[in-house]
């Protein structure tokens, strides 16, 4: 598997993925009527770099790294994590995650936080866990799920290197 920095010919086909993650409102409170561009835009453009993972020309999974929030709080970092259907269970988000981390400390992040894993996504939950994230903080309800209603959302947080 090689991660790379991802095109725009890599994000169109990826999109299908991206397009059933965000229908499905599961995992994301992203517009699940988003178009293709605004995707684009979110995935690729405002972030500081988008990468994905491919293997064998078919694209794995994928990941952006921003910060987090602007002036006092850039030195923490936000990224997003997809992988395709077929891919998952197979360490793919893993080996994304730990890719952010070292392109976050090469950017000079200090720290990386997911201000909305949803409580009911107990893979990724338990995967961000194991990579060393703590859950700091808890927002009741703040998720409508498509099948579970309303439930919370974490927010996640790990140290990358001493401030």
């Amino acid at each position: 598997m090689q991660i790379r920095e991802m095109t725009r010919e890599d994000f169109d086909a990826f999109w299908p993925v991206f397009k059933s993650v965000i229908e499905a409102r599961e995992t994301y409170a992203f517009d699940p009527d988003m178009t293709l561009e605004e995707a684009y835009q979110i995935w690729c453009l405002y972030p500081i770099v988008s990468y994905v993972a491919v293997e064998n020309g078919v694209i794995l999974g994928s990941y952006y790294l921003k910060a987090n929030a602007a002036g006092p709080g850039s030195h923490v970092c936000n990224c997003g994590y997809m992988v395709s259907p077929f891919a998952r269970g197979k360490g793919v988000a893993k080996k994304l995650c730990i890719h952010s981390q070292e392109i976050a400390e090469k950017h000079g992040f200090k720290a990386m936080q997911f201000n909305s894993v949803v409580s009911t996504n107990t893979v990724a939950v338990n995967l961000w866990r194991k990579l060393g994230f703590r859950i700091v903080g808890t927002l009741p309800n703040a998720y409508h799920h498509a099948k579970d209603g309303y439930v919370d959302c974490h927010v996640m947080y790990k140290q990358l290197m001493p401030v």
